[in-house]
């Protein structure tokens, strides 16, 4: 006899401090305010967003391409060790997050989903389970990362969901 499988559901919600302050920070980076050095024709807006590199010096700076894509959640990752940023280039995208725990313990319970506008810096403290994000309209969006460098290789821990476990985001 199969097992039918209820998908789980969660809503997306909209990207403010008050709901997004246990994961790190954000900063909209094309239209910014607060503290500035300078006056027209050049203005400095400094300490926008701060990402914690850890013990690691170096920071790399890549480019995650998300193509549109059924809007299932089915894989988490966090780094122990290091935050990480993502910086939507050319659209919106849903970035799914969940509290920091112990590698062996993902919080599925606990996921959240925010929609990040395009030109929107999200800072993720270290221990945040996530994974790429979701293209939220556009074909694919290019989302610059910013890692300690080789993060992907030594400091990640990747959990797959079985099909059971999976989320539609809605």
């Amino acid at each position: 006899m199969d097992k039918k499988v209820t998908a789980k559901k969660v809503t997306v919600k909209k990207l403010t401090v008050e709901a997004f302050h246990m994961y790190g920070t954000f900063a909209n980076m094309t239209e910014p305010s607060g503290p500035k050095l300078g006056f027209g024709p050049v203005e400095f807006y400094r300490d926008m967003a701060i990402l914690s590199l850890g013990q690691i010096g170096e920071a790399a700076f890549s480019i995650t391409r998300v193509q549109k894509r059924a809007n299932v959640i089915d894989a988490m990752e966090c780094h122990n060790h290091t935050g990480e940023a993502c910086l939507p280039l050319d659209g919106d995208i849903l970035m799914h997050v969940a509290p920091a725990t112990p590698p062996q313990a993902v919080p599925l319970d606990k996921i959240e989903v925010f929609r990040v506008p395009k030109g929107t810096l999200v800072v993720l403290r270290p221990g945040v389970w996530h994974c790429a994000p979701f293209a939220e309209k556009n074909d694919f969006v290019n989302c610059m990362v910013v890692l300690p460098e080789r993060t992907y290789c030594n400091d990640i821990y990747f959990y797959k969901m079985t099909k059971e476990e999976e989320i539609k985001i809605v």
